[in-house]
């Protein structure tokens, strides 16, 4: 992954419905997302039937409803997984999905998945972690909820399982949904670069699409972003998600991020070296001078164009003697 991969997030935003999924997959390739990803879990080996949902779920589902119930109904089962994963190879976009339990990794790994992605829930998993980085694949490795210790002990078992450092990519995150803005921290992609030395990015939960598109701006190598259909739709993650033109918005302007960043080489670029004949300037008469008058500060001043002897010569040229006589304004020669 070279340039910033995007992921667009379809979670369980299709309700456990196929047609959704493909519709949601149809959405991303427009947006201009380089995968959409989707979660992988058996309900049965996830959450105990007693689970309590979180806050926001609650605000967005059957209060009544267990967390099992709700998973339960969004499960995807290995024939639609095929299919999704088929449906994407064929609109040329990369399918992922995160695994949530040992049999989900094993499911997944069958499949051929190239990318492994660990929600942050798994992060303080050992046997998960372990299972992962012996597969030896590309992770990309979401921490909402740790701190630096957590993620240091989540990169050693990957690593001593068999993945190597330079396969590995830790996202920022804040879990909460949506996500305050005062609690992004989004320097801490730095913080988590510097402190491992690895590829960093953003797994993003705010409203809108601002911050992702900074996190562009920072360095992130690979942003990642809930989308739905619609938010009005009935469903735990429908709320804190955006919607099809945004997402559109949201890849279009990181592309343009991904553009402006550049080299970090800093010198001329093309389209300007022409602008340097017109906003520079030259030395020129500052007044009427003849030939054999010694150039000072009286008779000598920088004005545009930029053609003739750069003012950066202007110790050089003071007190030497004019060969021919200057009109005011003409170029010193």
């Amino acid at each position: 992954m070279s340039e910033i991969f995007i992921i667009a997030e379809a979670g369980v935003n299709h309700n456990g419905r196929i047609d959704l999924a493909k519709i949601l997959i149809d959405k991303a390739v427009d947006a201009g997302a380089d995968a959409v990803k989707f979660q992988t879990f058996k309900a049965d080996k996830l959450v105990s039937k007693y689970a309590q949902k979180a806050e926001y779920q609650k605000k967005t589902t059957d209060v009544s409803e267990s967390q099992y119930d709700m998973l339960k109904r969004l499960e995807l089962d290995e024939a639609a997984h095929r299919d999704l994963m088929c449906y994407c190879q064929g609109k040329n976009i990369v399918f992922l999905s995160t695994p949530f339990d040992h049999d989900s990794v094993d499911f997944l790994n069958r499949l051929g998945l190239k990318i492994f992605k660990i929600p942050s829930g798994e992060v303080i998993n050992l046997p998960y972690l372990r299972q992962i980085g012996a597969l030896r694949r590309e992770i990309i490795l979401s921490t909402g909820m740790s701190d630096l210790g957590e993620i240091e002990d989540a990169l050693d078992i990957l690593i001593t399982a068999g993945t190597p450092k330079e396969m590995i990519t830790v996202l920022h995150a804040t879990t909460e949904y949506p996500c305050p803005i005062e609690e992004v921290n989004l320097l801490a992609m730095h913080t988590i670069r510097a402190a491992f030395g690895v590829r960093v990015g953003y797994s993003d939960h705010t409203k809108g699409i601002e911050v992702p598109i900074a996190a562009a701006a920072l360095g992130a190598n690979v942003i990642e972003k809930h989308f739905t259909l619609d938010r009005n739709m009935v469903g735990p993650d429908h709320k804190a998600s955006i919607e099809p033109k945004e997402l559109e918005a949201m890849v279009a302007a990181i592309r343009n991020i991904e553009k402006a960043l550049g080299s970090g080489i800093k010198k001329p670029s093309a389209s300007e070296e022409k602008n340097k004949l017109v906003a520079r300037k030259s030395l020129v008469a500052a007044r009427a001078i003849r030939k054999d008058e010694q150039f000072c500060i009286e008779n000598l001043t920088a004005k545009r164009p930029g053609v003739g002897i750069s003012p950066m010569r202007w110790d050089e040229i003071i007190g030497k003697i004019a060969q021919k006589n200057y009109e005011q304004d003409e170029l010193i020669l």
